[in-house]
């Protein structure tokens, strides 16, 4: 007798899909069922429906998993759904995001400092019980083998059977059924593991997609009109998660901006972002497409405002602090400030004030053309908000120095995130003096304004990266400031202050960028520059 085989468990393929099935609605879908409980409160009726939703989804992915795996295919796909799955139920039970294509797409850019910051010790529990345990379960079991007929025939009754308790079920809660998939979108987006798939998909057709377009070329006519004289220098301060209401140039009660407000600055208190990511919202801020009309395949398939300064000549630097550029400034110069090889100012993380380190440099090599420089913060990214810091900007206190917000108070949270504000504050003043030592010899301007906004807790709603359309405005209403130097003495920017509290977006930025550096081009529309529109 084998003694391998007494001591090794044996399991059918059926049974195997059922238990795993079983175990992923029962410990991965917390948060699924949490927010179906919370749109249908507990009561006989509404008892009887989530009962069926259990079944109905547990059935549905019972019939993708029988579909899929066959001998030599199960025990990879369950260990990796199983594995994926643990992730995904930690953050969605952590801090009730949900994993879409923008999410992935985050995902895939982001870099191991910022991957690190996610990582803590809940979350590798999480890992180690909803996913390596019983993925070693798996990976020791014996899969017995009843021959390709039996296991084909197996498999048709085992889908049939899914298929059939599905149908069943929703014609049986019809009137459940209907406002459930019409009413309720949103609440499909935390079922795991079949939401994270579907996305996952999404993902890499866009991918295929951008990979099998050439360019499309865009304001190639741009110039600049031989009746400028004076040359630009425009600093472009892309922001990091930051909120609007967390600006007291906006009206917030704490003293988050008291360097900015002794500056001639125009806040703009109802400015709102194309996405609620950094992978959807910056693409999106250099693309020419509106926001309603905006995809990041659809961006990718068009060169963007920084190959239209491009085509007219203009010396352009792209300065990161951040992940990268989510593929804007590939055809400029790009420069990674998270490294201490070009950061001078790094501690436990390099600081945004490194980017102004070699700026002037720059600037005294260019001595002809106009300039145009984007300094990518690190900003308010979280969820280690008191890593964005340093010690001198403290003010708020007590703080939340984990990157386990759960673990921490709403007091605490707020004080980490508003003391990071206090260190952007610095850095645009910082930048501000930079372009005041410039303004003999330049037209200076800074335009600073967030990629997105931030869930502090609100609702139980950590972090950002919500579907547009469910997420709170917390994530979409993000600051946007303007500086000028002297020679920028147009009417129209002294009008800017009147202007201050008018509703504006991301879409505004292609053309008012235009507008700033004075470029004449087709791709140009005077409605929809901040600066210059009547």
């Amino acid at each position: 007798m084998n003694i391998t085989s007494i001591n090794t468990p044996e399991i059918t393929n059926t049974k195997l899909i059922l238990l795993v099935s079983s175990f992923l609605m029962i410990f991965g879908n917390i948060s699924f069922f949490s927010n179906v409980v919370d749109v249908y409160p507990i009561n006989f009726k509404n008892s009887l429906f989530i009962i069926s939703l259990l079944i109905v989804f547990g059935g549905s992915l019972i019939l993708l998993l029988a579909l899929i795996c066959h001998k030599h295919t199960i025990k990879p796909i369950l260990i990796t759904t199983l594995i994926v799955s643990s992730s995904v139920s930690y953050f969605m039970d952590s801090y009730n995001v949900v994993i879409d294509d923008s999410m992935i797409r985050n995902l895939v850019n982001t870099n191991m400092a910022e991957s690190l910051d996610l990582v803590s010790l809940k979350m590798i529990l999480y890992v180690l019980f909803l996913g390596v345990a019983p993925s070693l379960l798996i990976y020791k079991v014996n899969i017995v083998s009843h021959g390709i007929k039996r296991q084909i025939l197996s498999t048709i009754k085992l889908s049939l059977l899914s298929l059939t308790s599905i149908i069943l079920i929703i014609v049986i809660f019809g009137n459940f059924y209907a406002s459930f998939f019409r009413e309720h979108k949103s609440l499909r987006y935390y079922a795991n593991p079949s939401f994270y798939i579907y996305s996952s998909i999404k993902y890499i057709n866009s991918l295929t997609v951008r990979n099998n377009q050439p360019l499309i070329l865009l304001g190639t006519d741009a110039i600049t009109p031989v009746t400028d004289a004076d040359r630009e220098l425009v600093i472009f301060v892309l922001g990091e998660t930051a909120r609007a209401d967390r600006f007291s140039l906006n009206g917030y009660q704490r003293e988050t901006n008291p360097l900015l407000k002794k500056e001639d600055v125009i806040s703009f208190s109802n400015f709102w972002s194309c996405g609620t990511s950094t992978a959807d919202s910056v693409p999106c801020i250099f693309s020419i497409l509106n926001k309603d009309d905006y995809s990041v395949s659809e961006a990718n398939k068009s060169e963007n405002l920084i190959d239209v300064l491009s085509h007219a000549k203009v010396n352009e630097l792209w300065l990161d602090n951040n992940s990268d550029s989510k593929g804007v400034a590939l055809r400029i110069r790009h420069m990674d400030y998270r490294t201490p090889a070009n950061n001078p100012v790094c501690d436990i993380e390099c600081r945004d004030e490194g980017m102004l380190a070699n700026l002037q440099t720059y600037i005294n090599e260019h001595d002809k053309g106009d300039i145009f420089i984007v300094l990518h913060q690190m900003g308010n990214h979280g969820p280690a908000y008191y890593k964005r810091y340093t010690k001198e900007f403290e003010i708020f206190i007590p703080t939340c120095n984990t990157n386990q917000l759960e673990d921490c108070s709403k007091e605490e949270i707020d004080n980490t995130y508003d003391n990071a504000i206090l260190y952007t504050d610095y850095f645009l003043s910082k930048v501000i003096n930079l372009l005041k030592d410039n303004d003999e010899n330049f037209e200076t301007a800074m335009l600073y304004v967030s990629d997105h906004g931030e869930s502090l807790g609100e609702n139980g709603i950590y972090l950002h990266g919500m579907p547009k359309f469910i997420a709170p405005d917390a994530q979409l209403h993000v600051p946007a400031i303007m500086w000028f130097g002297s020679g920028f003495n147009d009417p129209e920017i002294a009008n800017l202050h009147n202007k201050k509290n008018n509703l504006y977006s991301h879409d505004n930025i292609f053309h008012t960028i235009l507008g700033l550096m004075e470029m004449e081009t087709s791709t140009y529309n005077k409605q929809m520059d901040i600066v210059h529109v009547n």
